[in-house]
């Protein structure tokens, strides 16, 4: 997929909430008690359930917990009533940002991410206006160790995928969103191992920040969006972001 991958991005999400495992279990427990009320509790079935208990099993979170959720939302005892909702905007230097969130109250999110667009130098847009630059695509990522790559692509090429990233310890396999669930199962038959299974927005532009100050700035406001309650996923354009990760470390 020209080059790009999401897996540092995912790898630098993953060490931050290691250090804040109640935030990302609070996070994933929402997602799952969406999709049991939306779909059922039976993961047999519900290939989005099933994607979300390996996401959560991938991040640590304990098996009681996510049967406790399971049960919770099918025996609907959350009274809150999430809404999925996606916001649009520009960091500075033109960084485009996507932000998925799960919500009861949109007014509070829509604030929340609208100050943090606006203390670090951007500016939380409308529908559509950054979206255009990035397309949407299943993602699976698996483990890569004792893997031929050869038979992979067959056995991915054969279930429906699109395009494979060989990275250093994972593999990206791409997939039309549509078919993510039938690729995934597909492969889970020939016992492969997975990480995550999610669709994604992957840009198809890309803007550079050439400062620290600036870059600072960037960081600064995808760790307040990544970190607020609400929020459950944040994509972004921002091609360098690795050139100042030391630096902030």
């Amino acid at each position: 997929m020209s080059g790009h991958s999401k897996w540092n991005n995912i790898k630098r999400k993953k060490e931050k909430t290691d250090a804040q495992k109640a935030k990302i279990f609070t996070k994933i427990g929402r997602e799952i008690a969406v999709c049991v009320r939306e779909s059922g509790g039976d993961p047999s079935v519900n290939g989005k359930l099933r994607d979300l208990i390996a996401k959560a099993k991938s991040n640590n979170v304990p098996n009681d917990n996510i049967d406790r959720i399971i049960k919770k939302a099918m025996g609907g005892d959350d009274k809150n009533q999430y809404e999925s909702l996606f916001y649009e905007g520009y960091g500075p230097c033109g960084v485009a940002v996507i932000v998925e969130t799960l919500t009861e109250n949109r007014n509070r999110t829509a604030g929340d991410l609208r100050h943090y667009f606006d203390k670090f130098g951007g500016n939380l847009g409308t529908t559509g206006c950054v979206s255009f630059m990035f397309s949407q695509k299943g993602v699976i990522v698996i483990e890569s160790e004792g893997l031929n790559e050869d038979k992979l692509m067959e056995d991915g090429m054969e279930a429906g995928a699109e395009d494979f990233s060989f990275e250093e310890d994972v593999v990206e396999i791409y997939t039309d969103p549509n078919a993510l669930h039938d690729v995934r199962e597909a492969l889970e038959k020939k016992k492969y191992s997975f990480i995550s299974a999610e669709v994604e927005f992957l840009p198809q532009t890309y803007a550079r920040i050439e400062d620290a100050d600036t870059a600072q700035k960037m960081s600064r406001l995808l760790e307040h969006l990544e970190d607020n309650d609400d929020v459950q996923n944040v994509w972004h354009n921002w091609e360098n972001e690795d050139d100042f990760s030391e630096d902030e470390e």
